[in-house]
């Protein structure tokens, strides 16, 4: 009884730490719904939720959605707990990072021998959720609630198993991933692969004899490999690869320069190299001093990163296989960067904070306050924290706030192309928040098009007929209404002659097309 006693309270305390990291982290991390991809899987939910929305051009996010269950999950949740779409987001944002910081910990107790690393670990992952991963336009979590989230708790969870030897759940998370983030759970079974066989004994002896290691009382270390089967599983979303490109599609590509790696700035390919540099330093100093398992998991992750480096230098040629570049493979780096802060949170724990209160006063301090304020250099127009039922002190929120709950549902609307980039307007997707049909814009729709190549030309046919948007007149809105079907338009205040305008702040003007 006493040791059931005891194992329940460690529990309740492990459960306790991690949710209060939990919550450090998201108030550090900000929220945002609408923000970036959200405005288009928000958009999806909500048009599952209420199929009479989005009458109009609805293709840009529902062909997408084909490859996730992630909005029907979101949305069968709500239909059945009777919960708002805003409160499902919210909460489902925690639980995610509450799972990857529940998976963080439980491989830092693989990896370090003292609580101070194990928390440490934990903690540095908590702080740095919105550390951006080089060249690559992802954090480590969005500030949203985003599929590629969910499957990333899945990964880290199923990375936990294989360190217990639970291949089976290990692989059943994977696969729940995949139906969630297909492209993020390949690269996520591609490094519990490496993983595994770093783990592994019989590879272990394969790597001792071709690497001995400099000291006699080696431990077993993990194997740097090319497997075949490791080559199958990182290679399979090549078979998505069937539709030929077009000028829209190839237009919508080109603005998004990450893509291609031949076009990477240094201090971009430094951000992808020097970790790859860093973990094989880590095994190589961790094998010296017997850290057996902490050796195996930094040669399994630059085993990993080696590998996929090479898929993706052969998959994005300065010239030729275009289609392949939406793959973007170099996204490899997001479980890296992860493994990195982990690994370096634990180290710092375990020889410099110690038990020292002061020294994880500052830790603590200096890390969040840190990422606090890039957060707020970054969205510097918005709440921090825009949680449900807060009024959005916003000229833009506050336009699509009035929009959605005075517009008819089968409004049509047209907006700046380029509005996601306007100042102020912080990246928030018209659809999700205002709940209404646009035309498509030059910023996410264009992602959308490098996904899905069959809409290039009327993403192209739409955005040239909205080119000039800042000079409009009335027959030029005229000339659009003909053309594309739109009746109403969101246009700066003053807004031009003519437009029949029933609302405005101090930015802009909701208007009709006579």
């Amino acid at each position: 009884m006493t040791i059931q006693r005891s194992r329940n309270l460690r529990l309740m305390g492990r459960f306790l730490t991690i949710l209060f990291l939990t919550l450090l982290g998201f108030a550090v991390m900000g929220y945002h719904p609408g923000l970036e991809d959200d405005g288009i899987y928000l958009t999806a939910v909500k048009a599952d939720l209420n199929p009479s929305l989005y009458p109009h051009n609805s293709a840009f996010f529902r062909i997408q959605m084909q490859a996730t269950v992630f909005p029907r999950v979101m949305a069968g949740f709500v239909r059945t707990t009777g919960i708002s779409v805003a409160w499902v987001e919210l909460l489902g944002q925690l639980l995610c990072i509450f799972l990857i910081l529940w998976a963080c910990h439980s491989i830092a107790q693989r990896l370090f021998n003292t609580a101070a690393g194990q928390w440490s670990a934990v903690a540095m992952v908590a702080a740095m959720l919105t550390l951006p991963v080089a060249g690559t336009a992802l954090f480590l979590v969005d500030q949203h609630l985003h599929p590629r989230t969910v499957a990333t708790a899945l990964i880290l969870l199923a990375a936990a198993k294989i360190f217990e030897a639970k291949c089976g759940p290990a692989f059943v998370l994977l696969a729940l991933a995949g139906l969630m983030h297909p492209l993020m759970a390949a690269m996520g079974t591609s490094f519990c692969l490496f993983l595994w066989l770093a783990l592994n004994e019989r590879v272990h002896a394969w790597v001792e004899d071709r690497w001995p290691a400099e000291r006699e009382d080696r431990e077993r270390e993990p194997a740097e490999t090319e497997s075949a089967s490791s080559g199958v599983v990182a290679a399979a979303p090549l078979g998505w690869v069937v539709a030929a490109g077009t000028p829209g599609w190839r237009e919508a590509l080109e603005a998004h320069s990450y893509y291609f790696i031949y076009k990477w700035t240094w201090y971009e390919w430094m951000g992808a190299i020097a970790p790859m540099v860093l973990f094989w330093v880590l095994w190589r100093w961790s094998r010296r001093r017997g850290e057996k398992l902490l050796a195996r998991f930094a040669l399994a992750v630059f085993a990993y990163g080696v590998f996929q480096q090479v898929v993706a230098v052969v998959m994005l040629p300065p010239i030729g296989w275009m289609r392949l570049t939406p793959l973007q493979p170099m996204r490899y780096l997001h479980l890296v960067y992860f493994a990195m802060a982990l690994a370096g949170g634990g180290l710092l724990g375990q020889f410099l904070l110690k038990k020292s209160a002061w020294r994880w006063a500052v830790y603590l301090a200096v890390l969040n306050t840190g990422m606090l304020y890039c957060q707020e250099v970054q969205f510097p127009a918005i709440r921090h924290l825009e949680l449900p039922g807060l009024t959005a002190h916003n000229d833009w929120l506050e336009a699509f706030d009035w929009i959605r709950q005075n517009t008819p549902l089968d409004a049509y609307f047209a907006l700046d192309p380029h509005y996601l980039d306007e100042p102020g307007e912080d990246y928030h997707g018209f659809r999700a928040i205002a709940e209404r049909s646009s035309l498509a814009d030059a910023v996410k729709d264009a992602a959308v098009v490098t996904q899905i190549p069959t809409l290039g030309g009327e993403w192209l046919k739409q955005i040239r007929a909205q080119r000039g948007w800042s000079q409009f007149q009335i027959d030029d809105f005229e000339r659009l209404q003909q053309k594309s079907g739109v009746d109403w338009v969101v246009v700066s205040n003053p807004a031009p002659a003519g437009l029949n305008c029933r609302w405005h702040n101090r930015t802009l003007a909701v208007c009709q097309i006579p």
